[in-house]
């Protein structure tokens, strides 16, 4: 995103502000805005420099408003055009709201200011958009879990409700409950306190994990790495042939192996047909 806007720039001040070290800047200011907000939360040290830490904060949020003006000024039509800049206007709109009573809480999110270290690392840029094109398949992979969980939360109110009505009473707790064996934390301790009234149940458990654990949820893993490498070849294919060497594994190997092989033998079939001549 950050590319979008240094191609359209023109002028000195367009150059300076899609420069990398003014870029660079701006990250470790937002990274000490980050440090100063976690400061804020230990009690004694509020105490003794809270005024001087809230002036700080005050200042760093004028500098952010500062660079997104100039930014909006320099960049023209670009700057709307670009994600990061909608997600910078958002986090400084939220600083600069005003401190009463319901909106006080609101201005520890500038703190999230902070993932914005993602435009400046290109490998943090690649996992966010890997994770941005994985998002239709996880749609559909969520909506499937939910389906799962709904089926066997109404069979395990049925079954279980009335000896474990604090665990299975009603399709809320079932699925509270069936939600907390699908994380595989503490659920043979569950699964033991059913089985004592249902010696069989554990079956609905081993099934229900099988289903929802080891087979939906690697689902999940594996749209996101389909959608990760799909992205890595994208930015292959835009930056062109690398002039370091590629790594070949597995069948890309063999065939390698194969294409070599293939030249020793017309090399050796070439050399064997002139001595006879």
């Amino acid at each position: 995103m950050r590319v979008s806007i240094a191609d359209r720039t023109e002028g000195r001040l367009g150059r300076f502000l899609a420069s990398q070290n003014f870029e660079y800047a701006i990250t470790g200011l937002i990274l000490f805005n980050a440090v100063l907000l976690g400061v804020e939360t230990l009690p004694a040290v509020s105490k003794a420099i809270g005024r001087e830490l809230d002036l700080l904060n005050d200042i760093i949020l004028g500098i952010f408003v500062v660079e997104l003006t100039l930014r909006m000024v320099s960049f023209g039509r670009a700057f709307w055009r670009d994600g990061w800049s909608w997600f910078d206007m958002t986090v400084v709109g939220v600083g600069l709201m005003p401190l009463a009573e319901g909106f006080s809480a609101l201005r520890a999110l500038r703190v999230i200011r902070l993932l914005r270290i993602v435009s400046v690392l290109p490998s943090l840029r690649r996992v966010v958009e890997g994770l941005i094109r994985a998002l239709p398949g996880l749609g559909s992979i969520v909506v499937l879990l939910l389906v799962l969980i709904y089926v066997f939360s109404v069979m395990a109110t049925k079954l279980f409700a009335a000896t474990n009505p604090e665990l299975f009473g009603n399709l809320g707790a079932s699925a509270f409950s069936l939600f907390t064996v699908m994380t595989l934390e503490g659920w043979p301790d569950l699964a033991r306190s059913v089985m004592e009234q249902h010696p069989w149940a554990w079956m609905f458990f081993i099934v229900f994990i099988l289903m929802s654990s080891w087979a939906v949820l690697n689902l999940f893993i594996g749209v996101i790495v389909e959608a990760m490498q799909s992205q890595a070849r994208s930015d292959e294919d835009e930056d062109g042939p690398s002039a370091e060497p590629a790594v070949i594994t597995g069948s890309d190997a063999i065939l390698a192996e194969l294409r070599s092989l293939r030249l020793d033998l017309q090399r050796l079939t070439e050399s064997s047909g002139d001595r006879r001549r």
